[in-house]
């Protein structure tokens, strides 16, 4: 074999060699929360466990807007249904698929909804998203969509036509169960098994241009419950909880990028790109 091919063949073994042992760079995404309620004068003993309960907070009702690598994700999708607003009085709302094009995001151009869990507030706006993939842990959907409604007490805060909504997705091949604990349900974008804020909830990390991005959802409501080390007001294990605001602390590029759920301050602590939105930068 004449010398020049031999040492080409060499260099070719070891370029593949070489691309063999580096791992494909991670997507990195944009992220954003984005408001599209307030709920006034909430009680802070149901977001942190022990909390005086004399005390009162205004809560953010958000979403969060994930954007890269030919994805358009939301965490979470609100509500807006007229029979949620019998029992509660929001000010400045606006359907969640109206809020994300204060981000310059049409509705029909989200990809993906990751619903952490099936509270009303969470899950009920996923069908304002027509071409969107529906996420959700497969023990979540598979336990209100059976075992709860076999009790009065084990379905709190879960709306049967919700249910039957993502239910009727499934059947139309528009949902994703993501099956268990740090699940990378798209590259960049991990599922995290939450602090039993409902039966099976979920949390979210997101490699951004700093790191880790965690959105907690409700499985940590404010920044009080990471600063004081307490759980959620509303949870079915506090020691479960805990063990997620600890997971979370590990993961994140930092403590200020893990975004609790309904923390107005949020709104505060980042920078504005647009009424109601913030970037988490």
């Amino acid at each position: 074999m004449p010398q020049i091919t031999r040492l080409a063949l060499v260099m070719v073994v070891l370029m593949g060699t070489a691309a063999l042992g580096q791992a494909p760079a991670r997507p990195v995404y944009e992220v954003y929360a984005i408001r599209y309620a307030t709920l006034p004068d909430f009680p802070v003993s149901a977001l942190v466990k022990d909390a005086d309960p004399s005390r009162k907070v205004d809560l953010a009702m958000a979403v969060w807007l994930v954007k890269g690598n030919g994805h358009t994700i939301l965490v979470d999708a609100g509500f807006y249904h007229e029979r949620f607003f019998k029992d509660w009085t929001l000010k400045d709302f606006m359907k969640s698929s109206e809020a994300v094009m204060q981000a310059g995001v049409r509705p029909e151009e989200i990809t993906d909804v990751i619903i952490t869990h099936m509270h009303w507030d969470h899950a009920d706006g996923m069908d304002l998203f027509p071409r969107a993939r529906i996420w959700i842990q497969k023990d979540e959907l598979s336990y209100y969509a059976g075992e709860a409604w076999q009790k009065a007490d084990t379905h709190g805060g879960i709306d049967p036509e919700d249910v039957q909504t993502l239910v009727r997705f499934n059947t139309e091949g528009r949902v994703g169960l993501v099956n268990g604990d740090n699940q990378e349900i798209i590259p960049g974008v991990v599922c995290h098994i939450g602090g039993k804020h409902t039966y099976q909830s979920q949390y979210v990390s997101v490699n951004a241009k700093d790191g880790t991005v965690v959105l907690a959802s409700d499985n940590m409501y404010l920044y009080e419950n990471l600063e004081k080390h307490r759980p959620i007001g509303t949870t079915l294990d506090s020691d479960s909880n805990l063990r997620a605001q600890d997971h979370m602390k590990q993961i994140a590029a930092s403590e200020k990028f893990i975004v609790p759920g309904h923390d107005i301050k949020v709104f505060e602590k980042f920078p504005a790109i647009a009424a109601r939105v913030v970037k988490i930068d």
